[in-house]
């Protein structure tokens, strides 16, 4: 994946929840806390995040959790920021947060369908056999991960 997340329109709960690094739950206490946080719902009242949407969820998570904010704080951050409105422009940071999280999920979905092929490889070959099992890496971790050490 280049720059950005995966190439959709719109988002589930669950999907957010995965990129962002927090239980769906916690969404939706954040979307009654936070104005700008406002998904939108279908007819049968599923929500559906845009992209804006992940990305100040990310920039929450950030303020939240990795700055020690209390709500209060962070919603007085997002003012100061200029975050505070639905129309506001997302935050580079949280933007590049968002990315990195979906490469990452990416790399770790991949690896996890090489382990199952290898597993099943493994169990079809007789213990004397040696299996061959070729793979190639589609995605890369992000140098500022690495430095980072995460």
């Amino acid at each position: 994946m280049p720059d950005e997340l995966p190439d959709k329109l719109f988002f589930k709960i669950g999907e957010v929840a995965k990129i962002v690094g927090v239980r769906p739950h916690v969404l939706r206490y954040w979307e009654g806390e936070f104005m700008a946080l406002r998904p939108m719902k279908t007819r049968g009242a599923h929500r559906v995040y845009r992209r804006r949407d992940v990305e100040l969820a990310m920039l929450v998570k950030r303020l939240l959790q990795d700055e020690g904010f209390t709500i209060a704080g962070a919603k007085k951050r997002l003012r100061e920021l200029g975050r505070d409105r639905v129309s506001s422009e997302p935050d580079p940071e949280a933007k590049r947060d968002v990315s990195t999280r979906a490469d990452l999920l990416a790399v770790r979905d991949e690896l996890t369908a090489l382990l199952r092929a290898l597993d099943a490889a493994a169990a079809d070959a007789e213990p004397a056999q040696q299996v061959s099992v070729r793979a190639v890496v589609t995605a890369a971790v992000p140098s500022t991960v690495r430095a980072r050490g995460g």
